[in-house]
């Protein structure tokens, strides 16, 4: 840099002029400001080397101050505000105190384009060393930085508050800490998880409420932990307090009670609010489980949903809204799998809204020893959105930031993270004792007084407000919260279903074992096959496509029986002319794992795609289908939340292979099996997982079904296994048609997608329904031996018993293991008295499969001992060596049926 010229000057400005990206974003800002200054003047007579050098330093200077200056911000309420930083002095640039009054040129000020170097670095520290720090340079679009920074440099992260909106923030920080001290008095020890240290949360939600709805933003869809969640409850969502209060008075009308309900603070809620403007805006509220950002990809499926439903392209009627804990948002990998959603085809919700509520710490666990980045949001730097820091004790700075955030959410629908850094005022919750674990920061915590206080004494200081005033404030929310504690004393209170989406109106909650009619006439059937199997025009498929379909010519025309993928084709494609909408995600779902579905086809000279399934009928349903991310909370998480939005639609996830569900084992215990229950909502998702032992180890055949039906009761979820493509037809249809929803698990098959004998003929499809049993269509003459089994292992027995020519059982399939179809399995039990000895088969160790649940119910309608044939119980699921496979499975088929 020192040997710095007019010749090398003169290079760099011709290159400038050429095309300004050709030179660096320091010369770029240098030969602008010039250009502009000089108003025509020769630029080689004014540019010295000395100016040249000392002005590419200030550019510099300004570059990092806009990229690191939050390290020098102030955020943290419990310690002193940082002063100087190594990497922003004037000597880390070459320059000295000496050049603070020399004028350099500068893009900071909108009606100049020259000031003093005092002046820019006023400029810089007032905009991003207070108490707001941005982390945006490292967004790769120009366009995001320029817009961010005309925003806040024009304002320095401060602009003027009015009167109104600063008595507003007042009175929303007076109804939080009211509220939470109200709860402190009245119950004492209660577990709440007060928000009391984050207490600017409340205006913060209160101004983007507002915000957002004088836009075209419809809804919200908030999910959020524990903390503060009665408090956002009453004083965002305006839940009444008395509604609130009952569930601490435990006043409750038996009668209304509804499944076995939850904790207080993970309750969700729908609000429908109109804002002082007039404006009005719906805010849903998900329930949520103690694995916190478990919710994220539940709210981002339901937004998704919400936003088709109501025909959003642009994805800004609906507004998906998280907010998490510091050592949450740094721990849980499910975060990081969200993150990665945000701008795929299938999950993208058009930007979601993060705010962090950094308490500094997790449960009792320090940030040092929570992670290993300098903030909590580091992650999502991944995304490249803004993040900003903010001072949780600095009110205007939060509302400023978060009106600014939904702004850059609203113009460029990219996820963007508030970092709100605050503290916890008690600890875990009421019953804890923070002093155990750290002595130190809560002793500056008590010494800290409220926020409310703090703010009103800055707003009697600056003439804002009078003591009369803020007493008036403080009385009317002490009233409201006395008459609404009196009311839910004096009476039992009648809670009512909590209030949820309209399309829920007439749907069923409860299971029904009747029969749905889920045939269609052959001719429909064949003609939709035809749409099914043509293509364009002019397309070029795969030689091996071709041949597929030409084999699913010959399954419609009747010459072949339909096998698994076609009878899948056929459910998807009825519903769909049916108005009803098919959406389904997985890992590799639209070629299928085993190259067996092609729900889209790649046109193998121009890379064009053809989804036939989407050019049946006019004015049918969509049928959407994704290749998803590598995940498996996060995506069965998200199609969960996509479920609860829409009923009328079938979603399905599917598995890889179904061992892969191991990933999103807390999806299921906390929200398909338990979600009705805990929180009366509703999902008809269905889970698609390949399962069968075929020797490819223990993670490629198992779906644990023994984990499903541990789970099972109240008729909670549906375990199905089908062991033909016209049972999986009609499944898929009942689960569609049905009148009521609950999640559905089918246990899909792999080497039977292909198996001589796994077709079912047309009339199959025509006037049958889905039988949870099927009775042995072959029973051999007053057999003595009976066989219950389900899936691959029936075809095994089956070849086996046309080998053995004496004493063969007969064969009955239990198609559905849960809710366990006890009248259909009683009357194929009675068409089959003269059975001595009854045998469960499985392929699964004793430990694992459906047999020890199933033994019971057997046992007690056959009133016979029911004995166990199968793998002995084992740690792994199946061996992972090929020869100890077939050793075993050998075994099973022998002493099931005998030896060939």
């Amino acid at each position: 840099m020192e040997t710095w010229n007019a010749e090398y000057l003169d290079e760099q400005y011709a290159l400038w002029k050429k095309d300004p990206d050709a030179v660096s974003p320091d010369w770029q800002h240098f030969f602008r400001g010039f250009e502009l200054g000089q108003s025509g003047e020769d630029l080689e007579l004014a540019c010295t080397e000395d100016q040249a050098l000392k002005q590419t330093r200030v550019e510099a200077l300004t570059y990092r101050y806009r990229d690191i200056g939050h390290l020098l911000s102030c955020l943290d309420p419990l310690v002193s505000c940082p002063t100087e930083h190594p990497l922003l002095t004037l000597s880390a640039f070459g320059l000295t105190e000496a050049d603070l009054d020399r004028t350099f040129y500068t893009d900071l000020f909108p009606d100049r384009n020259q000031a003093t170097l005092k002046e820019i670095t006023g400029v810089l520290r007032e905009t991003y060393c207070r108490g707001i720090g941005v982390e945006y340079m490292h967004l790769q679009d120009p366009e995001e930085r320029k817009w961010l920074q005309e925003r806040m440099e024009s304002v320095r992260n401060r602009p003027a508050v009015s009167r109104d909106d600063r008595i507003r923030v007042l009175n929303k920080l007076c109804q939080s800490t009211l509220f939470e001290s109200f709860l402190n008095k009245k119950y004492p020890g209660q577990t709440r998880f007060s928000l009391e240290g984050a207490d600017v949360l409340i205006p913060m939600l209160d101004v983007l409420v507002n915000h957002t709805a004088a836009s075209k933003l419809q809804e919200i869809i908030l999910g959020m932990s524990h903390r503060g969640r009665l408090n956002v409850q009453a004083n965002v969502l305006l839940k009444s307090y008395d509604e609130i209060f009952c569930e601490f008075e435990s006043t409750y009308d038996p009668v209304s009670l509804h499944g076995a309900g939850d904790v207080k603070y993970h309750k969700g809620y729908l609000a429908d609010i109109q804002t002082p403007e007039g404006n009005d805006i719906r805010i849903a509220l998900m329930s949520n489980p103690s694995h916190l950002e478990s919710i994220n990809p539940v709210v981002e499926g339901f937004a998704r949903a919400r936003q088709t439903i109501l025909g959003d392209q642009d994805r800004n009627r609906v507004l998906p809204l998280l907010l998490h804990g510091d050592a949450a948002f740094a721990g849980q990998g499910i975060v990081a799998e969200v993150l990665n959603m945000s701008r795929l085809e299938g999950y993208a919700t058009g930007g979601t809204l993060h705010v962090v509520v950094n308490n500094q710490i997790g449960y009792t666990t320090l940030p040092e020893n929570a992670r290993s980045t300098r903030y909590a949001t580091d992650i999502a730097k991944m995304l490249m959105g803004p993040i900003f820091h903010v001072h949780g004790e600095n009110p205007e700075s939060a509302v400023h930031v978060i009106r600014l955030a939904c702004d850059y959410r609203m113009r460029f629908n990219k996820d963007v993270v508030i970092d709100l850094v605050c503290f916890r005022r008690y600890g875990h919750n009421e019953g804890d004792e923070p002093y155990f674990t750290q002595p130190l920061m809560y002793d500056r915590i008590k010494s800290r007084p409220p926020l409310y206080r703090l703010y009103l004494e800055q707003l009697e200081e600056e003439k804002v407000i009078t003591p009369p005033e803020a007493e008036k404030i403080e009385n009317g929310v002490n009233q409201c919260l006395e008459a609404a504690h009196e009311a839910a004393k004096k009476t039992a209170c009648v809670l009512p279903r909590d209030r949820f989406y309209d399309s829920w109106s007439g749907v069923k909650d409860a299971y029904n074992h009747a029969a749905v009619k889920t045939g269609a006439p052959v001719k429909s059937i064949k003609a939709l096959g035809q749409k099914l199997n043509t293509i364009p025009e002019g397309f070029t498929v795969h030689r091996s496509i071709g041949r597929l379909l030409e084999k699913r010519e010959r399954m419609i025309s009747g010459k072949e029986g339909i096998d698994w993928a076609m009878a899948e084709n056929l459910a998807f494609g009825l519903l769909l002319t049916e108005g009803i909408p098919v959406r389904l995600s997985g890992q590799d779902s639209r070629r299928g794992t085993f190259s067996q579905r092609h729900s889209v086809i790649m046109d193998q000279k121009t890379g064009d795609f053809h989804e036939p399934l989407n050019h049946l009928v006019k004015n049918q349903a969509a049928f959407t289908c994704y290749n998803s991310l590598l995940s498996e909370a996060g995506v069965l998480g998200f199609e969960y939340g996509y479920s609860l939005a829409r009923p009328e639609a079938l979603t399905l996830w599917e598995a890889q292979f179904g061992d892969f569900i191991n990933g999103a084992q807390t999806i299921i215990d906390l929200y398909l099996a338990a979600g009705q229950s805990k929180w009366q909502r509703l999902s008809g998702l269905t889970l698609l997982l390949p399962h069968g032992y075929e020797g490819l180890g223990p993670e490629h055949s198992s779906a644990r079904p023994e984990r499903f039906l541990q789970l099972c009761a109240e008729e909670n979820i549906q375990v199905c296994q089908p062991t033909t493509p016209a049972q999986y037809f009609h499944l898929l249809r009942r689960q569609a048609k049905a009148g009521y929803r609950k999640p559905l698990v089918i246990l899909t098959p792999k080497s039977l997608l292909r198996h001589p004998e796994v077709i079912s003929p047309l009339p199959a499809f025509s006037n049958d329904v889905f039988e949870p049993v099927l009775d042995d269509p072959d029973t051999p003459a007053k057999p003595k031996k009976g066989i219950f089994c389900s899936g691959k292992i029936y075809y095994e027995l089956l070849v086996r018993r046309r080998q053995v020519k004496t004493n063969t059982p007969a064969l009955i399939r239990i198609e559905q293991y849960y809710p366990f179809p006890e009248k259909p399995l009683e009357k194929v039990i009675h068409h089959h008295k003269e059975i001595e000895e009854w045998y469960w088969v499985q392929e699964e160790p004793e430990n694992m499969g459906a047999w020890r649940f199933m033994k019971p119910y057997l046992e007690t309608l056959t009133e016979k001992q029911v004995k166990y044939v199968g793998r002995k119980a084992a740690a792994s699921p199946a061996p992972g060596i090929p020869a100890i496979y077939r050793q075993q499975q050998n075994e099973v088929i022998d002493t099931a049926v005998g030896k060939a």
